[in-house]
C-alpha cells in the first residue's frame, strides 16, 4: 500500500517531466490537462476492472497522451489506441500474473505511447516514399 501510494504521488512530475523535456510549446497546461485526464480516465477504469493496477495504467496513459508532445495530430487516435491496447493487456495480467504486474505496469502506457508515434511515423514516411 505504501508502495501504490508513492507511485501515485510521482505521477504529476512524470507528467511534468513529459511535457517539459518533450518540449510541448504549453506544457504548464499540458501538465494540468494530464492530470485532469488521468483522474477522469483512470478513477472509472479502475472501478470497472475492479483494481487499482489497471486505473492507474489508463490514467496515466491518458495523462500521457496530453502531456507528451505531438510532431503531428494524426498520431492522437494511434496514441489513444495503444492505451487502450496496455490498459487491456494490463487487465489480463492481473488476473493471469496478481501482484507481479505491479513492477512493469507503469512503463506500458509509455512503452505503447512511443510505439505509436514510431509507427504513424514509419507509415508517414511509406506514404511520402515513391516506391
Amino acid at each position: 500500500a505504501a508502495a501504490l501510494a508513492f507511485g501515485l504521488a510521482l505521477i504529476p512530475f512524470v507528467f511534468v517531466v513529459l511535457a517539459f523535456m518533450s518540449e510541448h510549446p504549453g506544457a504548464a497546461g499540458a501538465v494540468l490537462r494530464a492530470m485532469g485526464l488521468a483522474l477522469l480516465v483512470g478513477i472509472p477504469v479502475s472501478a470497472l476492472a475492479g483494481d487499482a493496477v489497471t486505473g492507474i495504467v489508463a490514467g496515466v496513459g491518458a495523462g500521457g497522451v496530453a502531456a507528451l508532445r505531438r510532431d503531428h495530430d494524426e498520431t492522437v487516435r494511434a496514441r489513444v489506441l495503444a492505451v487502450v491496447f496496455a490498459v487491456v493487456y494490463t487487465f489480463v495480467l492481473v488476473r493471469v500474473a496478481g501482484g507481479l504486474v505491479l513492477l512493469p505496469a507503469p512503463i506500458f502506457p509509455f512503452t505503447a505511447i512511443g510505439i505509436a508515434d514510431h509507427l504513424s511515423e514509419r507509415n508517414r514516411e511509406r506514404e511520402r516514399s515513391p516506391t
